[in-house]
């Protein structure tokens, strides 16, 4: 670090000083101070002394700079802490906390933000969504709680009026899940009055722009819109901000109320201050008023009266009420948002360890001229953080040393629990004594109280009063009292003590809150709901609330890993030029830092049980990667560090190794990342063999499931088409009304061939002679059904109609066809019958048409059948009938010379269709013949000719139609 910054900056450390004294640690504070380097180390922890000016350091260059690198890398910093506070948590899966403590007005707030801007910059590289939303509303929570609980002060701008801790979850891979805010004492009592000089919290004058009232500062501006636009983040809906501010319009009317006597009853000044509370809080000016002026008891006997207010009970209820308002409302806001970043649906089996970062950003110690309950609890709670501060870094290190049987000097320093039991001690202390004085009946004044308290604490070394020391005229008679504090001396005006510990609310104001028709106000008001008879037990006081409070925060820092931020206050004057010696070394006094040093130095700055420091570096010695074969940890801890060659700066306790200086620690570091992808490397490849062997033996294992479960089905389905048609061969339709079962895939071209069997039942039977016919029916079916309403489909097909229709002419006609097959050598007949021939010219002339394997003829019937046209039958291309009931067909031929034919019905039969077996026995005589006469085949067509049905009657002429519809043969 010296080299980083050079020794014209000072020593970055303070335990690097020559001498530890007071003077060489102000002499370095004041040149670092004076040089911009605001941040000084003492081991672990920074002292940070506030600038009082804007400094260049924060940005995203500084955090990249002390991303992941180790505490002493780089200069003091803020990120240097935080980011060691993150690895601790990430490294070791411990829990741990920032403790960011000093004097009001010594920068603390802003130090918090600091540490929360950097952890939410080094998390999530992955830009996963939900975290980033958890990250934004974590920050975006300061800007809100800073507007409702931060007021200018005499000291400080932006000085805290409540204490915030706030715990942050991580899940395993170190990105924030979630978060708890926990907020203690808010200064409730700066709504009704402040110091000269001081303002009320923020959001009152960012309620004047949201109102729209009257023009306010820019910043108050900006703040607001700032405060906005981080409600919305979070998730605070539209009517849930409107009531925010609706309430902080309801308090500053509240401000203005007045009050006068009539005679004897009391009534409000201006009740049109009254309509408009009732309008704010969504409630009728009656309740307003009768609130206000009246308190409702109940007596022994279970009587519920109303009782009327004083003039000064009545500013009494109003001001409580106002306390009363803001405070619920700013619990009811931290109530809000822990709901949104709660870790919801967390389950340490799924997600691994959820450890935490606690940031503590509490008021400071605090001495004003007029010192009231408020700051007596939060020198209370200094006090005790103080203590913690103690009992950690220098009673229980220099313990542990002894503990551990390691040489050590012991270091004298104060130790404050006499102060903390001086406050809280049972039946002793100041609360015990303030609790008694709340509780007991009768009169009891502040006064009677500081005289209790005289007579119970006069002796104690830390306590005082004016009757105890009547010569010490700095402090007032039956008022003042003195606490010599570890950060000096208070005096406290015990004026007002008694009713701020009780904290009395009328309950009136509770129940009028609860009848409220908005449903926001109504949330934070739940114990209005209780009629009066049933509010019989007493609440805690507000002091033993907040110990109470305190002693758990205390516990719950004392279970992590701290480090700490020290806030050092330069000067009153809120000057960054300025350093007022005297103040800071008050300051540094009170803080225990040379203590502090100079347990660090003359300590060690690194210490950790040999399991746990052998588990994270083994992997740097080959004597115990992956596993030593040695006695002990400590032996192999032992191994590791004589590799290394750090004999001279290690010490070797019971259970601990301690490492006096960082630098072994850092070059362990290193040697350890250098180490890691190369066993990360290794491991993968393990691994990775390991995942494809599983997989391999997985897919083995389906594969021969599945041909068992296939097999199976297949079985399963062939054991269920036995069951079903076990006995179909007796039936008189085969089976046709038993359904088949559903086949499985692999099954599914085998099941379309089965079901042909019942088809195979029937044609079997059927004697050879009719096949011919049957061929030709269902060719005409797969051409003609649902084209023409009757193609014959139920007469006997005769086929050579020409011998049948006439008898006269019949045997004129076998003569002439012997001569004719005997001539063209034909060997079958497809189809004979009379026709009437339709020329061009719309004339019709009797015919007869003969087709057969050969040629298709045109005959005169009436000269003994001569032929008049002869067309071989390769010629013809197709056919085309109509849809209709006439017997009308036309044969086209490849010439173009089609022939056009009227099919007579016959002379027995008038009604018969023979439009269906010219088809179909055509069709049976191309698809059979298929494969011998390859000169026939079209190359547009799958058979030997096609099909067209044209759709229309044609009435009166007959000319030849264009086709439609081509039907495949």
């Amino acid at each position: 670090m010296a080299v980083l910054e050079g020794l014209e900056f000072g020593k970055s450390d303070f335990v690097l000083l020559d001498e530890v004294n007071i003077e060489q640690f102000m002499e370095n504070l004041k040149l670092r101070f004076e040089k911009a380097r605001i941040y000084t180390f003492i081991g672990e922890g920074v002292v940070s002394v506030n600038p009082y000016k804007q400094m260049d350091i924060y940005g995203k260059e500084d955090i990249n700079a002390y991303r992941g690198r180790e505490l002493y890398e780089n200069p003091p910093h803020l990120y240097a802490v935080a980011d060691a506070a993150y690895k601790a948590m990430k490294r070791r899966a411990k829990d741990t906390c920032i403790v960011v403590s000093g004097e009001s007005g010594a920068g603390k707030t802003e130090a918090s933000k600091y540490i929360m801007q950097y952890i939410a910059a080094i998390t999530n590289p992955s830009q996963r969504a939900e975290v980033e939303s958890v990250k934004n509303v974590l920050l975006k929570s300061n800007c809100v709680l800073e507007a409702f609980g931060n007021a200018k002060t005499n000291r400080n701008d932006n000085s805290s009026r409540f204490g915030k801790y706030m715990d942050i979850n991580f899940n395993f891979n170190g990105d924030p899940t979630g978060g708890h805010i926990n907020n203690y004492l808010l200064e409730k009592s700066r709504v009704v009055q402040q110091n000269g000089g001081e303002r009320n919290f923020h959001s009152f004058y960012q309620v004047k722009v949201y109102w729209s009232l009257h023009y306010t500062s820019y910043n108050d501006r900006y703040s607001h819109n700032a405060v906005l636009s981080a409600l919305n983040v979070i998730g605070f809906s539209e009517e849930e901000i409107h009531s925010i501010y609706r309430i902080l319009g309801t308090i500053l009317i509240l401000g203005n109320l007045q009050f006068e006597t009539d005679r004897e009853s009391v009534l409000v000044v201006g009740m049109e201050d009254v309509s408009h509370i009732a309008e704010l809080i969504s409630t009728e000016p009656n309740n307003v008023t009768k609130s206000l002026l009246y308190r409702t008891v109940a007596t022994g006997a279970g009587e519920v009266i109303e009782k009327g207010h004083s003039e000064k009970e009545a500013c009494f209820g109003r001001d409580a009420f106002t306390k009363a308002l803001y405070e619920r409302l700013f619990g009811w806001i931290v109530s809000r948002i822990n709901a949104v970043i709660e870790v919801k649906d967390y389950n340490p089996v799924l997600h691994g360890k959820n450890t935490v970062i606690g940031v503590l950003d509490i008021y400071g110690f605090e001495i004003f001229d007029n010192n009231s309950f408020e700051q007596f609890c939060i020198n209370y709670c200094n006090e005790k953080l103080q203590q913690l501060f103690i009992q950690l870094i220098l009673c229980q290190e220099q313990d542990e040393y002894k503990r551990e049987g390691i040489t050590w000097q012991h270091i004298d320093y104060f130790n404050n629990q006499i102060i903390v039991d001086l406050v809280e001690q049972p039946h002793k202390g100041i609360i015990s004594v303030l609790d008694e004085a709340c509780l007991s009946v009768g009169k009891v004044t502040d006064t009677v109280c500081l005289e209790s308290m005289d007579a119970k604490l006069g002796q104690h070394p830390h306590y005082t009063s004016r009757k105890l020391a009547p010569s010490d005229k700095t402090m007032e008679f039956h008022r003042d009292f003195r606490i010599r504090h570890y950060a000096g001396d208070v005096t406290y005006s015990v004026e007002g003590f008694l009713d701020k510990n009780k904290d009395p609310l009328f309950q009136d104001f509770k129940r009028l809150m609860f009848n409220s028709s908005n449903p926001v106000m109504k949330e934070m008001w739940p114990d209005g709901q209780l009629s009066i008879t049933e509010v019989t037990k007493r609440p805690l006081t507000a002091a033993t609330l907040f110990k109470n409070s305190i002693v758990a925060l205390v516990e719950k820092l004392s279970c992590k890993e701290p480090y700490y931020v020290r806030c050092i206050k330069p000067n009153d004057m809120k000057s960054p030029a300025l350093f007022d010696d005297a103040r800071c070394q008050h300051q540094v006094a009170y803080l225990g830092l040379l203590e502090n040093v100079r347990v660090r130095r003359a300590g060690f700055a690194y210490r950790q049980a040999y399991t746990r420091f052998l588990q994270r570096y083994k992997m740097t010695c080959e004597y115990t990667w992956p596993n030593h074969l040695m006695g002990t940890d400590r032996e192999a801890v032992e191994a590791i560090v004589t590799q290394h060659g750090f004999q001279d700066d290690v010490a070797y306790g019971h259970t601990k190794l301690f490492v006096r200086t960082p630098k072994s620690l850092f070059t362990l570091e290193q040697e350890r990342a250098a180490l890691i992808p190369v066993l990360v490397l290794f491991l993968q490849k393990v691994w990775r063999g390991a995942l494809a062997r599983m997989r391999c033996r997985r897919m083995r294992a389906i594969f021969v499931i599945m041909g068992c479960y296939k097999r199976y089905k297949v079985k399963v389905h062939f054991w269920e088409v036995a069951r079903r048609f076990a006995n179909v061969c007796n039936m008189a339709d085969y089976g046709k009304s038993v359904e088949w079962p559903t086949p499985p895939a692999a099954l599914t071209q085998f099941h379309s061939i089965t079901q042909k069997w019942r088809a195979w039942q029937i044609v079997k039977n059927i004697p050879p002679s009719d096949m011919g016919e049957i061929r030709a029916k269902v060719a005409a079916l797969g051409a003609l059904n649902g084209e023409r309403k009757d193609w014959g489909c139920g007469r006997s097909w005769e086929r050579d109609y020409l011998v049948r229709d006439s008898h006269q002419s019949s045997s004129n006609f076998i003569l002439f066809s012997q001569e004719l097959r005997n001539k063209d050598e034909y060997n079958q007949v497809i189809f004979s019958g009379f026709c009437r021939k339709m020329n061009r010219f719309n004339k019709s002339s009797d015919r007869a048409l003969l087709i057969t394997d050969k040629h298709i003829y045109k005959l005169d019937p009436k000269k003994q059948f001569k032929v008049l046209k002869r067309l071989p039958l390769e010629v013809i291309t197709g056919l085309s009938v109509t849809a209709g009931v006439d017997q009308m067909v036309a044969l086209h031929t490849s010439s173009q010379d089609d022939v056009l034919l009227y099919i007579q019905r016959g002379e027995l039969c008038p009604d018969q269709d023979r439009i269906g077996e010219l088809v179909g026995r055509l069709i049976d005589h191309f698809t059979r013949s298929v494969a011998t006469v390859r000169g026939w085949v079209r190359p547009s067509c799958t058979g030997l000719a096609w099909l067209s049905i044209h759709r229309s009657q044609v009435r009166g002429g007959f000319g030849l139609p264009g086709l439609s519809c081509p039907i495949v043969l």
